[in-house]
């Protein structure tokens, strides 16, 4: 037997079509029960529910009961990235779904990436910011500079208490769609929660589309230009 990790076990647990729809129904940080995850699944809930038990063996998720519902969420940031490289992988190999419709083509401009913006305007924001000197790029890594955190606080964001908790404050996420990164870490949740609370946009609630307000159109293009 060979050392070191076994992806073969992690691999076959996502492999599943059942499963693979249960993850990537939680990519949008959203906690589900089971009922509403064999939904998404397209199984019954006695299937769903050895799915789950599976996923939560593996640490891929994280259930937690409350009152007497139990619900499930990803275990973390990184299984939402490996999700994320999965489905770019895919859509570069030509693995799509035959159908498409409308939330399709929206959530190619704009969706929910464990909780942070994803899709065509993710990627704007993450190059408006590089260009214009708020992030610095050193290989994988990125980092908000000094004039980035005079940018962030006017945008009505406590960077202190950012830098207070434990998810690392920047992180770059390969977007699917785009091939290119768009920012994740608390970071990113912290940008796309803001915008919601402005109105610039407000969540799709049967899909992980993000959808630009009337408001938000103006705005995200004033605050994030791309040359």
């Amino acid at each position: 037997m060979k050392e070191g990790p076994d992806i073969s076990h992690i691999a076959a647990l996502i492999g599943d079509p059942a499963r693979a729809n249960i993850l990537t129904a939680l990519m949008d940080g959203r906690a589900l029960t089971a009922s509403e995850l064999a939904e998404e699944a397209g199984v019954a809930l006695s299937t769903a529910s050895g799915h789950l038990s599976k996923l939560s063996d593996a640490d891929l998720l994280h259930p937690r009961k409350q009152g007497r519902h139990k619900y499930f969420q990803l275990a973390d940031a990184q299984v939402a990235g490996v999700l994320e490289a999965l489905m770019g992988l895919a859509a570069r190999r030509g693995a799509t779904r035959v159908r498409t419709g409308p939330k399709d083509a929206q959530m190619q401009v704009a969706r929910v990436c464990y909780n942070h913006l994803a899709g065509q305007k993710g990627v704007q924001m993450y190059r408006s910011m590089l260009g214009r000197g708020l992030l610095l790029e050193t290989g994988e890594d990125v980092d908000l500079t000094e004039q980035g955190r005079v940018f962030v606080s006017d945008f009505g964001i406590d960077i202190k208490e950012l830098q207070g908790g434990r998810a690392r404050l920047c992180r770059t996420c390969l977007d699917w769609s785009e091939r290119r990164n768009h920012l994740a870490g608390s970071l990113g949740r912290a940008l796309l929660s803001r915008m919601e609370h402005l109105a610039w946009v407000r969540r799709d609630p049967s899909s992980r589309a993000v959808l630009i307000t009337s408001v938000g159109q103006t705005a995200f293009e004033s605050a994030f230009p791309v040359d």
